[in-house]
């Protein structure tokens, strides 16, 4: 299960280095299966040990976030949403 852990985390780190432009971003984990983020392998972390849902909310908030792109069709549903609900 340790590899499925480190792949949710992982792919949280690709997502930053995505949005910042910065490749840098290192992740570690320690030996009780925390993690932690550096701006460069063997830098001070930025974080303490974190869990991995409170790492993979930590990377998350970091840097600029993705806009969410909204169609027509998408502002219309979520009319007809509101709607039935009342």
């Amino acid at each position: 299960m340790a590899s499925a852990r480190s792949t949710r985390a992982s792919a949280a780190v690709d997502r930053l280095k995505r949005r910042t432009g910065h490749t840098g971003y290192s992740m570690a984990r320690t030996a009780d299966g925390s993690f932690f983020l550096s701006e460069t392998p063997g830098a001070p972390p930025l974080c303490a040990p974190l869990e991995l849902d409170d790492f993979v909310a930590f990377v998350n908030g970091l840097g600029p976030q993705e806009v969410r792109r909204v169609s027509k069709n998408d502002i219309a549903f979520e009319k007809q949403l509101v709607k039935k609900k009342t």
